[in-house]
């Protein structure tokens, strides 16, 4: 089992940048595929970002469109994303998430397994 605490979020202006970032618990970091996802109000929880075991493979959500970066450092058992020109509609909780099913990308909430709280990151215009 693994224990996810995510951090960073804040209030930022359209066009600026944050840095997310997830610290999970125990040692078997490195096996668990990472994604981030985000709800906003009145949203179904969505999918942001996956990265793969050995964060050799990333997907992104399609409204992404490069601004965000997902990487990983397993010998901090930590999980990043980057998000340069913030737009108001990316406000939303950010949430960090594992999956124990195996070295693949998955992109749907069923698929992973433990979840953080949720970190709240607002973009005014």
């Amino acid at each position: 089992q693994v224990q996810l605490v995510e951090s960073g979020g804040g209030l930022v202006q359209a066009g600026g940048s944050l840095r997310l970032s997830c610290v999970a618990s125990g040692s078997a970091f490195k096996s668990y595929g990472m994604a981030w996802f985000r709800q906003a109000p009145g949203k179904e929880r969505e999918f942001v970002a996956a990265i793969s075991w050995e964060g050799g493979g990333t997907y992104y959500g399609d409204f992404v469109q490069g601004r965000f970066t997902i990487t990983r450092d397993n010998a901090k058992n930590t999980l990043y994303l980057q998000m340069n020109t913030l737009k108001p509609e990316d406000t939303a909780v950010y949430y960090c998430a594992a999956s124990d099913s195996g070295p693949y990308l998955y992109t749907t909430r069923a698929q992973y397994d433990y979840w953080g709280q949720g970190t709240q990151v607002t973009v005014s215009s």
